[in-house]
């Protein structure tokens, strides 16, 4: 029996999905195989000896120590695109609300609600001060074209925009879905330069982490509508409200409000709504419940941020899981493991993501605990996990 500790509310389309009788799940599991998070925070957390993988539902993995995860041998998964039209839609209606001033007009037709019949007058009185640009004909900027950002630029293109995208990562599968009508910006000052909106799509780290500062914003368009419905520290905020101060950027839509932000007329904070539909849970607990039962009964790991993504057909016999450095000869020093013992190997696949690797071997019969610890000896090997 599985143990699959929840610290958050998990959506229960996702929690069904585990099988009852090979499962128990709940937040009172003590020593468990497996974790379910949402925004939780795991940094202070001391995981037991027995947890193998974390699965995180959502596409955010900030409140999770991968390193620490990485250097126990504990795989972290994430769920990428299962949020996606979510946060598509807000961003969709981010841009309409950046430039047709619905809040600020909406604010401010409720003062004059005390006016009994002069209601009528007073709002087409008052309604030129809320005129804003349609978005049909704008220049589109999208950083980022991931699940997230290709559907977004799709959507912009049918909005009737002319949209540029910048992605230096831009995967296969990811261009195989992005409208031809986009363009592809070659960096990210074209980006900027060109642009009457621009919305950001892509992950925090170090070389991401405030690009939206004084310098990016001075090859900006001035009055450039901002949207950042990724991660609140991809934007120094100081620098945004020196760019508001100048009219540099009109205006700042952010899902990531913070105290400096709150107040500003030129920013529209919202309460991190971009995945905050009953789909988007739905999916995001669904996929990380299958990552977590493959991985646990399989060794298949798909959509992990701290180890390679590596699967592989069973077939008969046992299967070894090696979670280890990438560092030389680590194949051939499990092969001689195998060999001493007489084991033949019937499948082997190894993949590496930067100091990390993972090799996945199907071998005949019946394979022991004690073999599992020989492999486990060898210099640089930090997970050994058998799926008989």
């Amino acid at each position: 029996m599985y143990g699959i500790k929840t610290l958050n509310k998990i959506s229960p389309v996702g929690m069904d999905a585990f099988d009852k009788t090979k499962y128990l799940c709940g937040d009172e599991i003590a020593d468990p195989d497996g974790i379910m998070v949402r925004s939780a925070a795991l940094h202070d957390m001391e995981f037991p000896a027995n947890l193998k993988a974390i699965a995180r539902a959502g596409a955010g993995v900030n409140n999770i120590p991968l390193d620490r995860c990485s250097k126990e041998g504990i795989v972290v998964f994430n769920t990428p695109g299962a949020n996606a039209n979510a946060v598509k839609e807000l961003t969709i209606l981010g841009l309409l609300l950046s430039a047709r001033k619905v809040y600020p007009a909406m604010t401010w037709v409720q003062t004059i609600a005390d006016q009994g019949d002069q209601v009528p007058k007073l709002v087409e009185k008052g309604k030129s001060a809320y005129t804003g640009p349609e978005l049909l004909g704008k220049r589109l900027g999208v950083i980022g074209l991931g699940a997230i950002g290709v559907m977004v630029a799709n959507a912009a293109v049918q909005l009737g925009m002319e949209v540029y995208g910048y992605d230096p990562y831009l995967s296969v599968d990811a261009a195989w879905g992005l409208s031809s009508a986009v363009h592809h910006a070659a960096t990210l000052k074209e980006v900027y330069s060109g642009s009457d909106f621009l919305t950001l799509h892509l992950p925090l780290n170090a070389s991401t982490k405030e690009m939206l500062d004084a310098d990016a914003f001075a090859m900006m368009r001035p009055g450039v509508r901002v949207l950042n419905f990724a991660r609140g520290e991809l934007v120094n905020n100081e620098d945004m409200l020196a760019a508001l101060e100048s009219r540099q950027v009109t205006c700042y839509v952010t899902d990531f409000p913070n105290e400096k932000l709150l107040g500003h007329p030129g920013i529209l904070a919202i309460p991190h709504l971009g995945a905050s539909t009953p789909e988007s849970e739905d999916n995001c607990a669904s996929m990380a419940a299958k990552e977590l039962m493959d991985y646990l009964e399989n060794g298949n790991i798909t959509h992990s941020v701290n180890f390679p993504d590596v699967s592989m057909p069973r077939s008969a016999g046992t299967r070894i899981g090696v979670l280890h450095q990438n560092i030389p000869a680590m194949i051939s020093g499990i092969s001689q493991v195998l060999s001493a013992e007489g084991i033949n190997i019937e499948n082997l696949t190894n993949k590496s993501r930067g100091e990390m690797a993972y090799t996945m071997i199907d071998v005949a019969g019946q394979v022991g605990d004690a073999l599992a610890d020989r492999i486990r000896a060898i210099d640089g090997v930090i997970r050994v996990l058998l799926y008989r």
